[in-house]
């Protein structure tokens, strides 16, 4: 390697700072010591999680601070986005041992079937690498309720207020985290145009309760038509989720589960760590739980 190279990997690695990189490359792995979550059967409401080569140890954060915070059994379905090793999905098998973990060739086989009479989320699912947050997590839903979760949230105390929603049989909405701002693919208001409802505003698909009768085929199909819907890649799934949501009935969590760029944790249950700033998850959240003692109640 050339000095060139080594220097632009070091600064990489500490781009950061010391702290950042202490937590994410070195205690990070530690969850892999931890162990398993052994009974994940209730099936009140079943988590679905996509993810990849990439990302698949934060999941082991996601989940596990999820399951430990909560201090909930709800099943789980683990969804590889088809670059996960056989060693990565038997990890993840090895420490949530009753959970589904679905290859993603098994995926594509089954899912592309179910859509034969939906011509357009057909054509969504074999050519955008984020459908199956979509598509496969009802295609394979085993419950009524679902709980939406992304790798890059960290929870630090019971989430009550989203418990509440998901177990009180009487709530009929979709609930989610809302966003710094609206970020959709589409027009909001081309939408009550065509489609005859509002929006709802700063819709995050990273953490919510979404019912199983909310992800209706036929009503994908026909949002999927909408003018420059496919637009932005990494938006699709998120519009798609706060489309069928609007439509079926949806409002926000707490603004304790929104979406934060700046600040700290400041006593919220939990944080989405989104992209930008994705190095705090490690800084920050990694670092809270272990001084919590959640790795020694783990172990």
């Amino acid at each position: 390697m050339s000095i060139g190279a080594l220097a632009l990997k070091v600064r990489q690695k500490y781009e950061h700072g010391l702290t950042v990189a202490h937590y994410r490359d070195t205690v990070r792995p530690r969850i892999l010591k931890t162990r398993p979550i052994s009974n994940t059967t209730d099936t009140i409401c079943e988590i679905h999680v996509l993810t990849s080569a990439k990302d698949w140890l934060n999941l082991m954060w996601a989940l596990k601070s999820f399951y430990w915070a909560s201090r909930r059994n709800y099943a789980l379905c683990i969804h590889d986005d088809g670059t996960l090793t056989d060693e990565h999905r038997n990890t993840l098998q090895k420490h949530f041992p009753k959970a589904r973990v679905i290859e993603r060739k098994a995926a594509d086989e089954y899912v592309l079937a179910s859509l034969a009479k939906h011509p357009r989320c057909l054509e969504f699912r074999k050519n955008n690498h984020l459908a199956p947050k979509v598509l496969d997590f009802a295609a394979y839903l085993n419950s009524d309720r679902m709980l939406l979760l992304d790798s890059d949230i960290l929870f630090f105390e019971e989430p009550a207020a989203l418990l509440d929603r998901i177990e009180n049989p009487e709530y009929q909405l979709n609930t989610i985290n809302g966003d710094t701002a609206s970020a959709f693919t589409v027009d909001p208001a081309i939408v009550k145009v065509q489609c005859g409802f509002d929006m709802v505003e700063r819709f995050n698909s990273g953490l919510g309760l979404i019912h199983k009768a909310s992800v209706n085929l036929d009503w994908i199909e026909d949002f999927l038509s909408l003018p420059n819907i496919i637009g932005h890649f990494w938006r699709i799934e998120q519009t798609l989720y706060a489309l069928f949501s609007s439509k079926f009935g949806a409002e926000l969590l707490p603004s304790a589960y929104d979406v934060h760029l700046e600040g700290d944790i400041n006593g919220a249950p939990s944080r989405h760590y989104v992209g930008t700033i994705r190095h705090l998850m490690y800084g920050e959240g990694i670092r809270h739980l272990v001084k919590q003692g959640f790795l020694k109640d783990l172990c």
